[in-house]
């Protein structure tokens, strides 16, 4: 297995290479470019760094934020909240509205069943000595 020599890395990085565009027909150089493996690294990711940068940006200062699923304005989600506050003791006061009635129903046709708000004590039965 081949060791792995950081000095042989560093030197293929600084290699310098020639870049050249040229004419097809007429064999004319066009442009010609110097580069190295590390520049074209160092290149690459500060385009691509830019360029997060800027979505990033344009994203977050615009309109555009609007479109991503859960990211809105401060106001609309206060308002939200809110509402689901509402939704939640209007459902609670018609579910106690229901019950009330049922009950109400229930006692006028008479199919109510007396509760006892007290338990009944079982008293052991007191024994007759006869002598």
């Amino acid at each position: 297995m081949a060791k792995f020599d950081a000095q042989s890395t560093l030197k293929r990085l600084q290699n310098r290479y020639r870049l050249v565009v040229m004419n097809d027909d007429t064999y004319e150089e066009v442009v010609t470019f110097k580069l190295s493996r590390l520049s074209v690294y160092i290149t690459l990711s500060t385009i691509f760094v830019l360029l997060t940068g800027l979505t990033v940006a344009l994203i977050v200062f615009t309109p555009l934020r609007m479109y991503i699923p859960g990211y809105g304005d401060v106001n609309t989600m206060r308002e939200l909240r809110e509402l689901k506050v509402r939704t939640d003791s209007l459902e609670q006061a018609m579910h106690y509205k229901d019950r009330y009635l049922d009950n109400v129903k229930s006692v006028l046709q008479g199919n109510i069943s007396v509760k006892l708000d007290t338990t009944t004590l079982s008293i052991p039965q007191t024994e007759n000595i006869e002598e």
